[in-house]
């Protein structure tokens, strides 16, 4: 065997071997981003699971404020079938839809003093508070592990190797511009 055809041979390994690695380095990134999906979908079953308890303890106090009970059930219906469909798009806005009317709901509570001062709604306020702020910070890791995928993707030569084995972009999970404004306290008041 020649030096020409042990260089050219050597030449084949290291790009089989880089080419492994490429593919290797995008399995990984997009099982990061299902890893991450999974950790938004366990706090979302949490909250989802808590919410009725909320709703029927708000219920024994708040008689004359059923459409916003409703709305609290309704925005969690549309959470709970936007997650089970892996839409992120759907998933956004009816996670904008949630925030608003627990917004409303924790406002209203304000009215009620008997209702402020129940153990039970306390814990779950704080409880639902908490998985808020965890689905907040979790969201944060699934789109960078979302932007690191789809850039990698594009990127050459990881592109090649992506196309060749179907890697796919994912969609970030995005609020709506008004989820990212202050809140206007008198609204929630009024």
């Amino acid at each position: 065997m020649s030096i020409g055809n042990i260089i050219f041979l050597a030449i084949i390994l290291l790009a089989a071997f880089y080419a492994v690695a490429l593919y290797n380095g995008l399995v990984a990134l997009k099982h990061n981003v299902s890893r991450n999906l999974a950790n938004i979908d366990v706090l979302l079953k949490q909250r989802h699971d808590e919410l009725p308890k909320l709703v029927e303890t708000c219920k024994q106090y708040m008689q004359y404020e059923q459409d916003t009970l409703e709305k609290v059930i309704q925005a969690r219906s549309q959470v709970f079938t936007a997650n089970q469909q892996h839409n992120m798009h759907d998933l956004g806005q009816a996670e904008n839809k949630l925030r608003s009317s627990l917004g409303q709901l924790f406002a209203l509570a304000e009215n009620y003093p008997e209702l402020k001062a129940n153990e039970t709604f306390n814990n779950l306020q704080t409880r639902i508070s908490a998985l808020e702020n965890s689905i907040a910070d979790r969201r944060e890791v699934y789109n960078e592990s979302v932007n690191n995928n789809n850039v990698r993707i594009e990127q050459f030569p990881d592109v090649i190797i992506a196309r060749i084995f179907n890697f796919k972009a994912f969609d970030l999970l995005e609020f709506a511009a008004d989820e990212k404004t202050d809140v206007d306290v008198k609204k929630l008041f009024s």
